[in-house]
């Protein structure tokens, strides 16, 4: 079968699709990824199409908040998204695939199954766009709000609304002449259903398949992280790609709470969500821009982090406690979850990040531990990736 993925995004968007891709290679499948340049993945022998467009870049540059979405949305965010329309749809009409899998950013992918008459698959990293009772919707609200939380799914709509002329170029680049789109021939979410219960009002077609790894590429460590990780107890703390805020007050705080705390800190510093005053450096703290946090969290007694869908599934996998420092987007969400589900402390916002507030999270998290352990136990006996690969095989 030949294989579609499109995905846009930053590292978290792009590492599962990357993980699919390798795995669909492996099994004989013909496959191309579709995907923005310097994500940050490593992507191997994959075969790979830019977008043309650079996540990361536009972190650094304007930081991640609604604000500053806002502010920039004709000079930053709706060239972006023009590269993710309408560049998307051209490298996937050249490639002519039989299958297309793609990220619910990819907005022009089900005009584009469509115009080639293949069929189309969504996947949700985080539930956004298939309606339940059960929970809102990630990104907009964090507490319940029963049978109207259906309700909060309506907010994804409002994409193809804010992106119609882009929308309208990949229209008339495929002659399309119908304005409604195919249907997903399925919904895959690479979410573990031991943090994610499946809800009772989910169609049939929607389904957890458990997270998408590499897991066979356990990457090796820079020898002195190695030496580190292996040379006694310490709490990890990494932000992932988030942006804002003042960084180096939480690098303090963090720090701080280490050495109280008896502990090393070994700090993941990603495009600047945490930085380390110099005057709080030491042989017990260790600052890198990025680890692999397979290698890593198995060994770190907690992990402060920011909640993205990616970390949170290693860091269950790892069986290590977490505190969960909420920034935008599914992290809020990803934090009342697993506080509900007594998997972690309360998250923490990221202003009210303060040395006694980490020190009182640190010991309600070791609590956690029991439950945390019995969740790595069902997550052990997952295989996201093998499943859905034999989903969309069944598809095709």
């Amino acid at each position: 079968m030949r294989i579609l993925l499109a995905t846009a995004g930053s590292r978290g968007d792009v590492e599962p699709f990357a993980a699919l891709a390798e795995r669909a290679c492996a099994a004989g499948h013909e496959v191309r990824l579709v995907a923005p340049e310097n994500s940050g993945v490593e992507m191997g022998d994959l075969d790979v199409a830019s977008m043309g467009v650079d996540y990361t870049r536009m972190i650094e540059d304007q930081g991640v908040s609604i604000t500053a979405a806002l502010r920039n949305y004709r000079s930053v965010v709706r060239p972006v998204m023009r590269g993710v329309i309408v560049g998307g749809a051209r490298a996937a009409l050249e490639y002519e695939p039989d299958l297309i899998v793609y990220h619910p950013k990819v907005l022009s992918a089900p005009l584009v199954a469509d115009a080639l008459g293949v069929p189309h698959v969504v996947v949700e990293i985080v539930p956004t766009l298939t309606p339940t009772r059960a929970f809102p919707a990630a990104g907009t609200i964090t507490r319940g709000i029963g049978p109207l939380n259906r309700l909060t799914y309506q907010a994804a709509g409002a994409a193809s609304i804010m992106f119609r002329s882009e929308l309208g170029e990949v229209r008339r680049m495929v002659g399309a002449r119908k304005r409604k789109v195919s249907a997903p021939a399925a919904t895959l979410m690479p979410i573990s259903p031991a943090i994610l219960p499946r809800p009772d009002d989910w169609p049939e077609s929607v389904h957890l398949t458990g997270p998408w790894t590499r897991a066979h590429r356990l990457a090796a460590l820079e020898l002195e992280v190695a030496e580190f990780v292996t040379d006694g107890p310490f709490i990890y703390a990494g932000f992932g790609s988030m942006a804002v805020g003042n960084a180096t007050w939480r690098g303090g705080a963090i720090v701080d709470v280490a050495r109280e705390r008896g502990s090393r800190c070994l700090i993941a510093t990603g495009v600047g969500g945490i930085e380390v005053p110099p005057d709080r450096l030491g042989a017990d703290v260790l600052v890198v821009q990025t680890v692999s946090h397979t290698a890593v969290l198995q060994h770190a007694t907690a992990a402060v982090h920011h909640g993205g869908i990616g970390t949170v599934h290693a860091a269950m996998t790892a069986a290590t406690p977490s505190v969960i420092v909420p920034f935008i987007a599914d992290q809020p969400f990803w934090g009342s979850r697993l506080y509900e589900m007594g998997l972690t402390p309360a998250p923490i916002p990221q202003r009210a990040l303060t040395v006694p507030a980490l020190s009182a999270a640190l010991d309600e998290a070791e609590q956690c531990r029991p439950r945390i352990t019995e969740v790595a136990k069902a997550m052990s006996a997952e295989d996201g990736t093998l499943t859905a690969l034999t989903l969309l095989a069944a598809i095709h």
